[in-house]
């Protein structure tokens, strides 16, 4: 056992304790502690000198501020340091693996950057008028014809910014088609494993929501379902391959049957990388689909935006796809906007969106699917289910799979902390990483396993990079079955240690508020 000094020093390894870091700055050698820019800031100061100006009230409406705005005033040397500190207390694709099951992280190829930067995409307005932008309605154009292609659907509705808003369209569209046929129906049927945002997109459209059991093995219970199958389901809502890892195998039969029940199928495209250039959706007699531009096609993952999730469609719900969308008419290509009695969107549910389309998404989308071609898209699935089975095959003798005896996974693997020492679980191991300098796999998701850990390398990763995390992985996954007390307290190395996770989620603080002097408020 190592022992630790009174100054904190461990001499056999030349390191501090993170207990005793100095108190005076919090800097940790390079890695530098960084205030908010409120305690760097002081309100009554400011970056750049302005002129005196004496501004009209009657210009304003009566809206000139009353008080304060009370914002930090910092130098431009201050400025640049903040955001740069914290810009180095990011994780980062570009920094290491992301094993983040069922939200594939895969890498940006610069060339996709180049290309979404040039001129013409990069500087389009979306007022401009239409002959302007002709470059722009062809990549979508030619963009959206590879998605149908890829996926076998005679529509693809390109305006959804995510995923989530690509379910809203899918079901949308459903809703718009047992409308036009008088069939009113009011349930959604989503299996047990489904992503959230499924059964929560679903309750937004108003229909109420029923889960499907899975088999042992991880599955769709098919009989479950055909069971429940009736006069008031409208349709279901399937993630192919699921995630767990596994592809529905009966996805044929489930799709044969809902439709025969007259209702209809979305899949949840979210792991559409693993079988792109393999399996065609519309083969499997899927109605809808949405598609991740970034887990598929490379382009980011924004933050929050900007995103896209085009939605493919089948023939029978293409009637019924949003507007605007882009059309080629000899040489030239144009946005139709409206409801035309001749096309086949006569029976469109609407818009979606203010403005068509996420350039900079679609442009690096294209120039992936450009550059690889449709074996290289094909080579994509393979070697990212090659690299998931590699993960879960030389990690399942320390970690439990519960669904490893079924066969190979797709393209994540699943692990339980079933076999960790008592009072040890997922959310030590996954604290653990971060001192290996990896951002934690997905957590205790899918539900249907206790304890899950779902991680997925992608077809980017190489052989060498996964030989690195698998050992950090069996290194902590045999620290956790030991029952190892320092791993409780990880991360040590983090700038910040573990947090209380369930007061910060029940009693999160959202603000920052000036601390009070003690001496003053005596």
């Amino acid at each position: 056992m190592t022992t630790i000094n009174k100054s904190g020093w461990r001499p056999e390894i030349g390191e501090r304790s993170a207990d005793s870091v100095a108190t005076f700055t919090g800097n940790r050698a390079l890695m530098l502690e960084e205030p908010l820019l409120f305690e760097i800031g002081r309100i009554d100061s400011t970056g750049v000198d302005l002129p005196d100006t004496v501004i009209d009230d009657n210009r304003l409406g009566g809206l000139m501020r009353a008080a304060p705005v009370d914002l930090p005033g910092l130098s431009e040397p201050e400025t640049v340091r903040h955001y740069t500190r914290l810009s180095r207390q990011n994780y980062a694709i570009d920094l290491g693996l992301f094993p983040l099951g069922s939200c594939t992280m895969k890498h940006n190829p610069r060339l996709n950057e180049k290309m979404a930067r040039l001129p013409g995409f990069a500087d389009l307005h979306p007022l401009q008028p239409v002959q302007t932008t002709q470059g722009a309605l062809a990549v979508i154009h030619e963009l959206a014809e590879w998605l149908k292609t890829l996926t076998g659907m005679a529509a693809v509705a390109m305006s959804p910014k995510a995923g989530a808003h690509g379910e809203l369209c899918g079901l949308l569209a459903i809703r718009a088609a047992h409308d036009a046929a008088g069939s009113e129906r009011s349930v959604i049927l989503v299996p047990e494993s489904a992503h959230g945002t499924n059964p929560a997109t679903a309750a937004f459209c108003g229909y109420k929501v029923e889960n499907i059991p899975a088999t042992a093995e991880g599955r769709v219970d098919l009989a479950a379902l055909m069971t429940r199958l009736g006069p008031d389901v409208a349709g279901v809502m399937i993630t192919n391959p699921n995630t767990c890892g596994l592809f529905e195998r009966d996805m044929k039969k489930i799709s044969d049957a809902v439709h025969n029940a007259g209702g209809y199928v979305y899949c949840d495209g979210a792991n559409f990388n693993a079988i792109v250039g393999r399996v065609r959706p519309g083969d499997l007699g899927i109605d809808a689909m949405h598609i991740n531009l970034h887990k598929t096609f490379s382009t980011p993952h924004g933050g929050g935006g900007p995103g896209s999730g085009p939605v493919v469609l089948s023939a029978a719900l293409a009637p019924f796809a949003p507007l605007p969308f882009v059309e080629k008419q000899g040489d030239h290509f144009v946005l139709i906007e409206e409801e035309t009695a001749e096309d086949h969107h006569a029976e469109t549910f609407g818009r979606m969106v203010a403005f068509h389309g996420q350039m900079g998404m679609f442009t690096r989308a294209l120039t992936y699917i450009l550059s690889h071609g449709a074996d290289g898209l094909r080579q994509v699935a393979e070697d990212a289910v090659l690299n998931a089975n590699y993960v879960l095959r030389s990690l399942d003798d320390v970690l439990v799979a519960p669904f490893g005896a079924s066969g190979p996974c797709m393209h994540e693997a699943l692990f339980s902390d079933d076999g960790f020492a008592d009072g040890f679980s997922t959310i030590d191991l996954a604290k653990g990483l971060i001192d290996e300098g990896y951002h934690p796999m997905t957590v205790y998701f899918p539900l249907v396993v206790h304890g899950a850990m779902l991680m997925e390398p992608t077809e980017t990763e190489s052989k060498a990079a996964l030989d690195q995390y698998i050992g950090a992985v069996r290194s902590l996954a045999e620290r956790a079955r030991a029952g190892d007390p320092a791993l409780k307290a990880a991360p040590i190395f983090a700038p910040r240690r573990r947090l209380d996770e369930t007061l910060a989620a029940r009693k999160p603080v959202l603000n920052w508020q000036a601390p009070v002097d003690a001496m003053a408020a005596e």
